[in-house]
C-alpha cells in the first residue's frame, strides 16, 4: 500500500477574505436602491398629459438624425395611437 500526504494537509478555516454566500459575489443589503425612485417633495407636480407627450414625441422625431432614437419615437407614438383607436 502506499502512503499518501493527503492526512498532511491542514484544513484552514475562512478567516479571510470577501464573505460570501452570493455565489460568489460580496454579500448585500437587502432591499433595493430604486424604492425612493417617484418619491418628491415638491409642493406641486405638473404632469404632462398625453397629447403634450405626443407634441413633445413629434418635436424630437423632427430634430434627431438618430436611427435608434427615431425607432423609438415612432413606437412610443405608434402605441399611443393604437390605445386611442387612430392607428
Amino acid at each position: 500500500m502506499t502512503t499518501s500526504n493527503l492526512s498532511k494537509i491542514k484544513p484552514k478555516l475562512r478567516t479571510q477574505g470577501v464573505v460570501s454566500g452570493n455565489f460568489g459575489k460580496a454579500k448585500v443589503k437587502a432591499g433595493s436602491p430604486l424604492r425612493d425612485i417617484g418619491m418628491t417633495n415638491a409642493k406641486v407636480v405638473k404632469i404632462n398629459t398625453q397629447d403634450d407627450y405626443l407634441n413633445r414625441l413629434h418635436v424630437a422625431y423632427e430634430a434627431t438624425d438618430d436611427a435608434k432614437l427615431k425607432k423609438f419615437i415612432f413606437n412610443e407614438i405608434k402605441k399611443i395611437l393604437i390605445q386611442r383607436g387612430q392607428w
